[in-house]
């Protein structure tokens, strides 16, 4: 089973303290993790700031190297877009925190994983 990353579900370890892949795998089980390069561009642009965001998007950047990183044929849409359509074709699981991304995941009836009390992730079936 294929588990989609977003930027800011890759930045939850530095930012909160929580193994995201350990978590998904307590969940779901054995899964693919897979990214798009949209989230990894987002990630590397992010990581040239300074402060706590810019040091969690390092990280994020890093773990992403652990996913499978594809290109969506939907590259003139924004990145949020190219995760629903990535995860409507490929029946993925998409972990993300971005509430509206969420929203817009169940709406379509896409699984989410998501950071629940700061502190564990838990999945919401759509």
């Amino acid at each position: 089973m294929q588990v989609l990353f977003d930027a800011n579900a890759l930045m939850i370890p530095v930012q909160f303290g929580v193994d995201v892949f350990t978590g998904v795998e307590e969940l779901v089980g054995a899964f693919e993790p897979v990214t798009l390069v949209g989230v990894n561009d987002e990630l590397v642009g992010l990581s040239h700031g300074q402060g706590r965001n810019a040091a969690a998007a390092r990280v994020g950047a890093t773990l992403a190297s652990r996913c499978s990183v594809v290109r969506s044929p939907y590259q003139t849409l924004p990145v949020d877009d190219r995760i629903v359509r990535y995860a409507e074709e490929n029946g993925c699981i998409v972990v993300t925190n971005d509430r509206h991304l969420r929203e817009e995941l169940l709406r379509r009836h896409i699984d989410v994983i998501y950071l629940r009390e700061k502190k564990r992730l838990d999945i919401i079936r759509g």
